[in-house]
């Protein structure tokens, strides 16, 4: 027994080496690129089979071809991606979407090319390095964790490599080669993916797809350590490993043995999803949203002369006959999947990586249920119905999570989906898909599948427009702002992730019944990668997009040879830094310098430069002294006594004794109270780090307080997210702008009377945009790219439809020039004699002082008399 336990410690340490070499390699790419690289296993692969390639065709010796591989392929692959793809990336400063776009893109390229040069088959005589017990490779992962550790502490290129790290653009300011740093940090990296490669590659299916999920896994030690700490990483990895194969001594008799030994063959998968779920990654890593760019994000779906052409094309096959129809078969079905994506990444901008999974499972449902005497296409509706309530498992992470933190939960799900139900023979083993009766025939079943299709296209068409495609789409371009205006996030998510899981089942099914089998390599999570990285090419908010990646996917593979579609959608993922977005995710920052003078219009108002030509005639807005409230239905909350709907002169927003301390322990906000009545204007200011925009979030439910009290109209919100407090009667602006950058100005403002305290409708929008100057032809424009004077009424103006209690306004001057300040005060000034309540923070203290009635001076999170 004590034999049996060393060899299985020696079998465990030799997985957990392996892994320890990719966790050190991608905690280091991390922390000098800030990318989370997904083509690591993809990189892994490549290497392994250029290290048989030379080894077992040229004949070089096993050392000599592991020396070529390691020190030459390994680090120029690196230096190669970092100076093609991710360097333009860093130098334009794109974000994590379209990094992690670009990985995904790196990782189906890789996996594409591999599959044309060699092959989909495995190959089975990798040879191995000299030496069968682990401590070769133990050596190799103590000596990188020390000299990482060394470098990082003692010496200069660990200080630029900090510097890096915490800011990027102001290391550069400072003589630090951004670039260097982030090529060695691509180089190494490449080195321990070519590394465990090549240790793991003699003793796994060495296939294009089956070793860069196997490294894939090995994202778990990485996440485990908060992509920070290589102890923790190597650690972890030895662990797992040892865990792993200490489990295989166990031999359960009954329902428990397949169980285990999934478990078993699956530890590393299930670390991953744990610390996924955990939430076990870096503030840096979830902190923003992931906004998925798009080819044509924010447009509809297409023109009728492109739908005519499109099905045009799609009823074609019914002249193909035998393997073309065939072939053609899986258009409707896959289009029907990636519209599923159009939902949740597209419009819902919440990335899912993991849809193989719902849409696998709506195959293998379908197939149970079939197989048990359900008519087919009952079957494949029940699947649906069983199907969409999974699409809650990766639903309520999207609730807290975002960014790359959603991104490795789903991508996580997926790939537990596939090892503990696609490959298990007690899931899947003989499994039909009988097609429904009367749609045996190729031709008669396609034209089923298209009219599965249209009725799918118009249900999502209908989703993306209207009300709930207006809050999907401001919950995608600003999730904070969103939840300010009023739009309920997390149910909106849930509704995504539900109709996504939903519509991929649907989908999966149909594939499934097109090729009358269940296949779970059709449903692999690396083909979910690539259908991901398909759709944001062609277009990810399109529902025509979806239409033409599935037909782009499917006829590019139908060749003899498999890739082409992967190499093809790599390739112009990879390019997304390159490539301009047409509609920019997000707005600019507020600048301070002043607009260049412009002509006045010919009422004499100035015209901002992003108006110039759109409005000449438009006369200038002129402010009420009274304001009209706008009209609605009144909500139970209007009828309290005490705020602005009932004609009170009474407090509207109390707070009290309100402290804010942050995880940390440091106290923000130290016992503020404060009082905003109807019909007056208080202002908060003071130097930077006083605590103001920290008071402000907690009024707003930005953050929560760990002391205090806050009310609105009498009601206490203190527990209440911010879209509840604004359902309320909060409205409130941001100091860095909350516009939805891929809708119009017109609907912006929209999603604000639709969500918010008083829903007024039509009428509501028209007098926010002829309260603000917006109701001229700029209300048709889209809100990206106006200038920051023009967005910064769009935002108040959005605000205002949904006709607020009180006001909360975050240095709203900030951007302006002093006409545009002025203006502002105005406006302001009327609201306020209007009834509305309203707290301003600002540092313009002569705005503040020409329109407060009372202001609070806040220094060290405490606020001083007025």
């Amino acid at each position: 027994m004590a034999g049996l336990t060393y060899e299985l410690t020696l079998a465990g340490l030799a997985v957990g080496g392996a892994a320890a070499l990719s966790g050190i390699g991608l905690i280091v790419t991390y922390r000098a690129t800030g990318v989370l690289n997904l083509a690591h296993g993809a990189v892994a692969m490549v290497c392994a089979y250029v290290f048989r390639w030379l080894a077992v065709d040229v004949r070089l010796p096993a050392g000599a071809a592991a020396a070529v591989t390691l020190l030459v392929l390994a680090p120029g692959t690196g230096l190669l991606l970092e100076r093609a793809v991710f360097r333009p990336l860093a130098v334009r400063e794109a974000g994590p979407e379209r990094t992690l776009v670009a990985t995904i893109g790196v990782f189906v390229l890789l996996v594409g090319g591999a599959l044309l040069v060699w092959g989909p088959g495995a190959r089975a005589d990798v040879p191995r390095l000299p030496g069968t017990e682990p401590w070769p490779q133990l050596a190799a992962v103590a000596v990188l964790s020390a000299g990482v550790l060394w470098a990082d502490r003692g010496t200069r290129f660990g200080r630029e490599l900090r510097a890096v790290v915490d800011n990027r653009r102001l290391a550069a300011l400072s003589g630090v080669d951004a670039d260097r740093v982030a090529a060695v940090g691509w180089a190494f990296g490449a080195f321990t993916a070519g590394l465990t490669g090549v240790l793991l590659a003699p003793y796994v299916r060495l296939d294009p797809y089956g070793l860069p999920l196997l490294v894939l896994e090995v994202l778990a030690v990485a996440v485990l350590a908060r992509l920070r700490s290589i102890p923790v990483a190597v650690f972890a990895a030895l662990a797992l490993g040892v865990a792993q194969a200490q489990l295989t001594r166990f031999h359960p008799d009954g329902w428990a043995a397949p169980l285990l030994q999934s478990v078993t063959a699956n530890l590393f998968v299930l670390a991953l999803l744990g610390g996924a779920l955990a939430g076990a990654l870096p503030a840096g890593g979830a902190g923003r949203p992931l906004a998925v760019p798009g080819a044509v994000a924010g447009r509809r779906g297409g023109g009728a002369g492109w739908w005519a052409v499109l099905w045009g094309v799609l009823l074609l096959p019914f002249a193909f006959g035998g393997s073309d129809l065939q072939t053609a078969v899986q258009v409707p079905a896959l289009a029907v999947v990636l519209l599923s994506l159009v939902v949740v990444s597209g419009r819902g901008g919440q990335i899912s990586l993991g849809q193989a999974a719902y849409a696998g499972l709506g195959a293998l449902f379908t197939a149970h249920l079939a197989m048990a005497g359900v008519p087919g296409l009952v079957a494949l509706g029940c699947a649906v119905l069983l199907v969409a309530p999974l699409g809650l498992l990766t639903g309520y992470p999207a609730i807290r999570r975002r960014g790359l933190a959603l991104a490795l939960v789903t991508l996580a799900f997926g790939v537990a989906v596939s090892r503990f139900v696609f490959v298990q023979p007690y899931a899947t083993a003989g499994l039909v898909l009988p097609r429904p009766a009367g749609f045996a025939d190729d031709r008669a079943y396609y034209a089923l599948e298209l009219g599965l299709l249209a009725a799918v296209l118009a249900v999502v068409t209908a989703l993306r427009r209207g009300r709930t495609g207006r809050a999907l789409a401001a919950l995608r371009d600003h999730e904070a702002g969103a939840g300010a205006a009023g739009v309920r996030v997390p149910r909106l998510k849930l509704l995504a992730f539900t109709v996504g899981a939903g519509l991929a089942a649907l989908g999966g099914g149909m594939l499934g019944m097109g090729a009358r089998a269940f296949d779970p390599d059709a449903f692999d999570p690396v083909r979910g990668l690539l259908w991901f990285a398909a759709l944001v090419v062609v277009g990810h908010d399109s529902t025509r997009g979806a239409v033409v990646a599935a037909a782009l996917l499917v006829g590019l593979d139908a060749g003899p040879r498999g890739g082409l579609a992967a190499a093809v959608i790599g390739v112009l993922a990879c390019l997304v830094g390159r490539l301009p977005l047409s509609v920019r995710r997000g707005v600019p920052r507020p600048a301070v310098r002043r607009p260049r003078p412009v002509p006045p219009d010919p009422a004499g108002r100035p015209i901002p430069p992003g108006e110039q030509g759109l409005r000449p005639h438009s006369p200038a807005p002129q402010t009420p002294a009274r304001l009209e409230a706008p009209a609605g239905p009144r909500t139970p909350a209007e009828a309290e006594p005490g705020g602005a709907g009932a004609g009170g002169a009474g407090p509207v927003l109390v707070a009290e004794g309100i402290e804010v301390r942050y995880p940390d322990g440091y106290l923000a906000v130290r016992g503020v109270s404060v009082r905003v009545s109807a019909g007056r204007v208080v202002g908060v200011v003071g130097g930077n780090g006083a605590g103001k925009s920290t008071l402000f979030q907690a009024l707003c439910g930005g953050v929560g307080v760990s002391a205090g009290r806050v009310a609105v109209g009498g009601r206490d919100v203190t527990r209440w997210a911010a879209h509840e407090r604004a359902r309320a009667g909060v409205g409130r602006s941001f100091q860095q702008l909350a516009v939805f950058g891929s809708l119009s100005v017109e609907d912006n403002v929209r999603v604000g009377a639709e969500q918010g305290y008083r829903r007024g409708g039509a009428a509501a929008v028209e007098r926010a945009l002829r309260l603000f100057g917006l109701d001229g032809p700029v209300r048709h424009a889209p809100t990206a790219g106006l200038p920051t004077g023009t967005l910064r009424r769009v935002e108040l103006a959005r605000v205002l439809a949904g006709g607020p209690r009180v006001l909360l306004l975050d240095e709203p001057a900030a951007g302006l020039d002093a006409a545009e300040a002025a203006a502002l005060a105005r406006i302001l000034g009327a609201l306020a004699a209007d009834g509305l309540a309203v707290l301003i923070v600002e540092h313009d203290l002569d705005l503040v002082a020409a329109l407060a009635d009372t202001v609070h001076v806040m220094a060290q999170g405490v606020l001083d008399g007025p």
